[in-house]
């Protein structure tokens, strides 16, 4: 499957850096639920591309 990349520099900065500090506040707290929310950050920044910006028509890679 090929998703289209929806997801810009600045925003892909943006969720690896949120994503890495979420993952570490659910693991000094212990609250394993917000580990998996950080990997969903990290993971749409890796690929480039957020499901939920195809939902809402959203795009903020410039072309």
């Amino acid at each position: 499957m090929n998703m289209p990349k929806n997801i810009g520099d600045t925003d892909r900065n943006i969720r690896f850096i949120a994503g890495g500090a979420i993952i570490l506040f659910g693991l000094f707290y212990t609250i394993w639920w917000l580990g998996l929310i950080g990997l969903v950050l990290i993971g749409t920044a890796y690929l480039r591309s957020c499901p939920a910006y195809m939902l809402i028509g959203m795009d903020t890679n410039k072309k």
